[in-house]
């Protein structure tokens, strides 16, 4: 009896291990059908323009911008978190009268920006770290924004941080809401994230997250105030051409790209402000809180009843937030 049952268990396992090897080849490689040209899904508010990328043709950029009247306050630059867009920043963007300017943008290969498919680039991989920031100073130089305030949400805060240490002339501040900073996930590898059978995973895991909204639900305190337009908004990248196969080859990428940014932050002498979701559940409060008093000129505000977007779920007090803090930075230079 004990030997049929080793032999079973041995069977179990050997197919257990070959649809472990086999079963992602069941997931097709072809692109979605019947999806549209960035161009065609955007919305009367949306921008365009190209930026260079090594290999490539360019890389087309969608953004939004205000311009408040009779404003003299710095540039601020808002960027979005992991599958969200710059329509995350819409709610607030006119509330934000201490700038000069306000410009959100997608970043690749989100929202209607870009989405680069295996084979479509010659150079540098677009989805990098260092892509990330190469996009984001080549869209501050074809807007004319010399220095900029950086406001990001998750790992848009990630990535005002690192430009902010790489490129610290050109930010001025930053505004960092619910940072991603301390990450506890395993990275791999480039070449374990490149097996066939874990590109075909991180496809599926994308065409998921990338239609089902399950983030931004886990991104409020109270989903029942995200609305229907809220949603459409953001998941407007999936009537895009190509936007699977792109945030599949995101996904790979992020597989060997670990988020280190919390051993810099000693060094990061812009000053700061952190706003913090008292609610987050993707992002704990504490964390935040700790990465804030890490920081050496950060101020911090703590917001009751928000999530891990405020910018969408309590627009107005993170909008008074940022421009209580433009106004408290210019009091000494205004004063007589």
């Amino acid at each position: 009896m004990l030997r049929w049952l080793l032999i079973l268990l041995v069977g179990l396992l050997s197919l257990a291990l070959v649809a472990g090897l086999l079963g992602p080849f069941l997931i097709s490689p072809r692109p979605l059908p019947d999806l549209s040209s960035a161009t065609d899904v955007a919305l009367p508010e949306s921008r365009f323009l190209t930026i260079p990328h090594d290999g490539t043709d360019g890389l087309m950029i969608h953004y939004l911008e205000r311009e408040q009247e009779a404003a003299e306050g710095p540039v601020l630059v808002l960027l979005h978190g992991f599958t969200f867009n710059a329509f995350t920043w819409n709610g607030m963007m006119d509330d934000l009268d201490g700038a000069g300017r306000v410009l959100a943008y997608d970043q690749v290969p989100y929202g209607l920006s870009a989405k680069p498919v295996r084979g479509e680039w010659s150079g540098s991989n677009p989805f990098t770290k260092a892509a990330a920031l190469e996009h984001l100073f080549a869209f501050l130089d074809a807007k004319g924004v010399e220095q900029a305030v950086l406001v990001g949400n998750s790992s848009g805060a990630t990535l005002a941080m690192e430009a902010a240490l790489s490129r610290p002339e050109r930010v001025s501040g930053l505004v960092l809401v619910n940072p991603w900073v301390y990450v506890n996930r395993p990275s791999f590898p480039e070449s374990v994230a490149e097996w066939p059978q874990l590109r075909r995973l991180n496809l599926w895991l994308a065409r998921r997250l990338g239609s089902s909204g399950a983030l931004l639900d886990l991104s409020y305190h109270d989903p029942e105030r995200i609305t229907d337009e809220r949603r459409a908004l953001t998941t407007l990248h999936t009537q895009v051409r190509h936007w699977d196969l792109a945030w599949g080859e995101l996904f790979v990428r992020a597989m060997s790209s670990p988020v280190d940014v919390s051993a810099h932050l000693a060094d990061i002498r812009q000053p700061a402000l952190v706003i913090i979701g008292e609610q987050d559940r993707v992002v704990s409060p504490e964390d935040s809180i700790r990465a804030a008093l890490a920081l050496p000129a950060a101020d911090r505000i703590l917001l009751p009843e928000c999530g891990h977007v405020p910018q969408e779920e309590c627009p107005a007090a993170v909008a008074a937030a940022v421009r209580d803090w433009l106004w408290a930075r210019a009091a000494p230079e205004t004063s007589p």
